[in-house]
């Protein structure tokens, strides 16, 4: 029948590709029509079982089960404020009531705004994929999952009309938190039904779904969501859902988010850090339906005595020094590890801010950035015995002795620079270990400019702190705080000190799990060597010798353990809006930052009077359990 003469090979070849493509084609087309629509209504407790879960370092502590309080109400359309239906299809899918499911010139449009604007502005999911995505049961990223996706979403599509496709995606989606669904989300952020939500609010919480715990309106990323709103805003102006003025209007409107709180949720600012850790590095998608179980680096006793002792002090300093507020970080110089993270005095507290996160926003770190500079001049060849002169000094050339400026310069009054110390005394000739030890501020602009800008800012970059990058920003004034840091990586950066040199990266983290027991990460030691082990110990020596510091803080201040080497530094900004306290001991760094949220200045009171006390107690708690261990004494350098 298919002999040589009346079929040649090529033919036969032909015939051959033509039978397995059909059927191959019909297998295909079978397999499409057994493909099931995913069942809606199972979504709750979907998410329940296949909910993250956040425990403490022992794993028996559960800090915070994403899903466990989920909140979720469906209301018809109809029910649904209309400037929120078009806000969200004007930033989610511009064409939603166009196309038939798959938007392939949207995908395109994405793609090129994406890579020209270098972000992720833009997805180029529809809505209708995206109801099908969060449905699925599996979130595994193969090629089949990606086909079953186009044709589920193409039978959603022909079984269901636009209006109804859209009511579920807004009754569905995550907004954040335990919030699943438009009616919960307008209840929890402003109090009203979803039928009540004004332009300006819409825009806010269609901005929320690409990313809840980055954008949350209570997180330390307010400006990012202030952003993606105004963005909301400009398409639904480009598409005509609104006109110029009503997108002014709205764009300059201001907000009010309420904040009932979660109460389930234990350590909920270090909680909330961890839980956007793994919302940026694996998707929302998996936090919220892989069931991950992740085990933190969280020393929950550390961490409850850390909360209370907060609220504690931030009580008593608002009555005698105008602070309302405090901040705590302790990591294990060791390893990284984060013990406890307090990142105001009560995270249910609205009315103070309680929601920021202190612990990782940028403030200015006063003197606790001078032992940085005074490592980089270690570095150099300067020791703790080098002489500097602690005198009235000018630091600009261009301007008189006087401090003003020189004939025939451009220079402006302000322009020229000479610093006073915090006791407005001279001290003449003084040994740098004095200098640093009382934080003297003229000696230490001296260091500074020994020790060189660039340089000293490269010794801060190797040791952790990566927000200091402009040497230009900053001047001289580098060395008094003037640049901005946060209180987690400065914590890190001292860690380094008292770990003689080795750097260890912050870590939250000790080991996550997928539902199925996949390790996806786990801690690994690391240590990096970025600082000499003797400028570590000379730096060290320094700051726990409390003869050299007794002139400034006296004998039997709160920064003295009498019992326990303790090495120590503090910092308050020349307007009195931060107080920093940062030490150590070999295995265990304490930061603490006082003051104001919302950055009005405290009453006029040096550090060592507003943030050591709080300070003190918790080394004192942690000191009941922590061995005692001793510094290494440094090697004695000559100049």
């Amino acid at each position: 029948m298919f002999s040589s003469k009346r079929f040649p090979f090529p033919y036969r070849v032909i015939f051959l590709a033509v039978v397995l493509t059909g059927i191959g084609a019909s297998v295909f087309a079978y397999w499409m029509s057994t493909l099931k629509m995913p069942d809606f209504e199972a979504f709750e407790s979907r998410k329940v079982i296949q909910s993250t879960k956040i425990y403490d370092r022992t794993g028996k502590i559960l800090l915070w089960d994403i899903h466990q309080d989920i909140r979720r109400t469906s209301v018809p359309l109809d029910k649904i404020s209309r400037q929120l239906k078009n806000a969200t299809i004007a930033i989610e899918d511009s064409t939603f009531y166009q196309h038939h499911g798959i938007d392939f010139i949207g995908i395109a449009r994405a793609v090129i705004t994406n890579v020209s604007s270098a972000s992720l502005s833009q997805g180029g999911s529809t809505i209708s994929q995206q109801l099908i995505k969060n449905s699925l049961l599996t979130r595994d990223k193969s090629f089949l999952r990606k086909i079953k996706e186009v044709i589920l979403t193409l039978k959603l599509e022909r079984s269901m009309d636009k209006d109804q496709i859209l009511e579920l995606y807004l009754n569905e989606i995550p907004y954040g938190g335990s919030n699943y669904g438009i009616e919960a989300a307008s209840q929890n952020f402003f109090g009203k039904s979803a039928s009540d939500l004004t332009l300006a609010e819409s825009a806010y919480l269609a901005a929320l779904p690409q990313a809840p715990t980055r954008y949350s309106p209570y997180g330390n990323h307010k400006e990012e969501l202030e952003s993606r709103k105004n963005l909301v805003l400009t398409r639904m102006r480009e598409l005509g859902f609104i006109d110029e003025k009503e997108e002014l209007l709205a764009k300059k409107e201001r907000v009010n988010f309420i904040n009932k709180g979660d109460q389930s949720l234990k350590a909920a600012h270090f909680s909330i850090f961890i839980r956007t850790y793994l919302e940026e590095k694996y998707g929302k998608d998996v936090l919220e339906q892989d069931g991950l179980k992740v085990l933190t680096t969280l020393d929950y006793k550390l961490q409850t005595k850390a909360e209370e002792l907060a609220a504690k002090y931030a009580t008593e300093n608002k009555e005698k020094f105008n602070a309302s507020n405090a901040a705590l970080v302790a990591i294990d110089p060791k390893t990284g590890q984060i013990l406890a993270m307090v990142g105001s005095k009560d995270y249910f507290n609205e009315e103070d801010g309680g929601n920021f996160n202190v612990t990782i926003a940028h403030r200015q770190p006063g003197s606790s950035i001078k032992p940085f500079v005074y490592a980089t001049a270690f570095k150099k060849g300067y020791t703790p015995d080098t002489v500097l002169f602690d005198l009235d000094t000018e630091f600009n050339s261009s301007c008189n002795p006087d401090h003003t400026p020189m004939s025939g310069t451009n220079t402006k009054p302000e322009e020229c620079y000479s610093p006073e110390n915090y006791d407005h005394i001279f001290r003449g000739p003084i040994v740098l270990r004095n200098a640093l030890a009382q934080s003297v501020n003229i000696p230490s602009v001296k260091t500074l400019y020994l020790a060189g800008m660039n340089e000293s800012l490269e010794t801060m970059q190797d040791m952790g702190i990566s927000t200091l990058v402009n040497p230009n920003r900053y001047g001289l004034t580098l060395v008094l705080g003037g640049g901005e840091v946060s209180l987690l990586e400065m914590t890190g950066a001292y860690s380094v000190f008292a770990n003689n040199g080795a750097k260890n990266k912050n870590t939250g983290i000790l080991k996550i799990e997928d539902s199925q027991g996949n390790i996806l990460e786990e801690y690994k030691p690391s240590p990096e060597q970025v600082l000499d082990k003797n400028i570590a110990l000379s730096i060290t020596d320094i700051l726990s010798d409390n003869v050299a510091r007794a002139p400034a803080f006296g004998q039997t201040s709160a920064l003295y353990f009498p019992d326990r080497q303790v090495a120590v530094k503090t910092g308050t900004t020349n307007d009195y809006r931060d107080a920093w306290v940062i030490g150590y001991t070999p295995n265990l760094a304490v930061g603490v930052w006082c003051g104001n949220n919302n950055n009005t200045s405290m009453e006029k009171k040096v550090a060592g009077f507003i943030a050591a006390p709080l300070w003190n107690s918790f080394l004192t708690e942690a000191f009941i359990d922590l061995p005692k261990e001793e510094f290494e004494a440094p090697q004695k350098t000559e100049e």
